[in-house]
């Protein structure tokens, strides 16, 4: 793994609270607007512009792009995002409901994602892919880190701590959300002895969250380097920010699926067709509490679904969102590409089984499936092996604020 320090832009500390924002795709136009309302240094007015613009206009037009760019400006004129005076990296640490994790906040090279260093585990959706290369392009910037992850190293978490516990944070706030976030701006001889921990102790990374964002920095990154007679591969815009944690601090949520109809068959039918299957019977669990389990709420009642694991599978064959995808996603409800189907919802497990019951009472969906969580292990067993996880597979949190360090492509 190669790391560096970088000479970002930062808020400056009295502002840190109001310009941290939730990551540009976990809330739709609406939510967006409404946690950037009253709240001018938001970094949403950044990194979904849209909402500054009329609601009617298409969030990957052109006049986005351009009021994300003059909205980017004014923070740094104003004074509420600031220059380094020098490279460095950071930690940041993210506390809720007694879970922490502790990050490494630094940048990472695009050719390590290119050669399979930094390991995915989804695809990604290209209208996504390139609205994120467009406000890269336009911004000259990252503003949302990469979350990262990679097998714990005693060595590094040991200095890491050590210093956490010597020194003082420059940022420590608790969001409304209740998550707690720490930032602490490392010494030059840490940056150095970590930078070759990584490169001799942590041979891959692996994308846990930011997909879209890993992709659009490398493609930023490939349309400089082709542009750029002179390249030379240290350029800032070889560069993506990202954060890196070991896996064991991880915690996954699950991520739930919604769809909108039974593919016309009768509640009847589709319980026939389920059970011949997967054992089915009623039960007032909302939750999976084991791998291999699965809980399904139809028009006001629950089920639980069960099913016998196949310890022969391949890593990503023995998912519990495969297996529910192969067995009846696609043959009983037709779902046969969840990444391009209109007929199905997904729903981070942060919103809860309430959020399930609410979706499948209302009109628009029928029946919703609530999952038990994948875990780091098998998403770095499957990106090792060269898998791809069915999409929206795993919903981290807490999630990573983006404007606390703004990554710039220049110099």
């Amino acid at each position: 793994m190669r790391i560096r320090t970088f000479q970002g832009l930062v808020p400056a500390q009295q502002h840190a609270p109001e310009v941290a924002a939730v990551p540009y795709d976990v809330v739709n136009r609406e939510e967006a607007a409404a946690l950037a309302t009253g709240k001018p240094f938001s970094l949403l007015h950044v990194d979904r512009a849209e909402i500054d613009l009329d609601p009617e206009i298409d969030p990957y037009s052109a006049p986005v792009y351009a009021k994300a760019r003059e909205n980017f400006d004014r923070l740094q004129k104003d004074g509420i995002l600031v220059r380094e005076a020098k490279p460095c990296m950071y930690l940041y640490r993210q506390v809720i409901a007694g879970h922490s994790q502790t990050g490494l906040v630094t940048v990472c090279h695009t050719e390590d994602y290119e050669k399979d260093i930094i390991k995915k585990h989804e695809k990604t959706r290209q209208d996504k892919e390139d609205d994120r290369t467009n406000l890269v392009d336009k911004l000259n910037a990252n503003t949302g880190p990469i979350f990262l992850t990679y097998r714990q190293r005693p060595g590094i978490t040991a200095l890491i701590e050590s210093f956490m516990k010597d020194e003082k944070p420059i940022n420590d706030f608790t969001a409304p959300d209740g998550v707690r976030h720490q930032v602490w701006r490392l010494s030059l001889g840490l940056c150095v002895s970590l930078t070759g921990l990584f490169e001799s102790q942590v041979p891959c990374a692996y994308v846990a969250d930011g997909h879209h964002r890993a992709a659009s920095a490398f493609r930023v990154s490939k349309m400089r380097r082709e542009a750029n007679p002179n390249h030379t591969g240290q350029e800032n815009y070889n560069w993506f920010l990202s954060v890196l944690f070991p896996g064991n601090e991880l915690k996954i949520l699950p991520y739930n699926r919604a769809v909108k109809d039974l593919n016309c068959t009768d509640r009847e039918e589709f319980l026939k067709k389920v059970s011949a299957v997967f054992t089915l019977k009623p039960t007032t669990l909302k939750s999976p509490t084991q791998p291999g389990q699965c809980c399904m709420y139809l028009k006001g009642q629950w089920y639980e679904l069960t099913w016998q694991a196949d310890k022969n599978a391949s890593p990503i064959d023995q998912l519990d969102v495969s297996i529910l995808q192969d067995r009846l996603l696609k043959p009983i409800l037709g779902i046969d590409d969840p990444r391009t189907s209109k007929r199905i919802d997904f729903i981070g497990g942060i919103r809860g089984t309430a959020e399930l019951e609410k979706l499948v009472n209302g009109k628009e969906h029928t029946v919703a499936f609530s999952m038990y969580p994948t875990t780091v292990d098998q998403l770095m067993a499957i990106s090792d092996a060269g898998q791809i996880m069915p999409p929206k597979s795993t919903w981290f949190e807490p999630k990573l604020r983006s404007g606390l360090f703004i990554n710039t492509l220049e110099g």
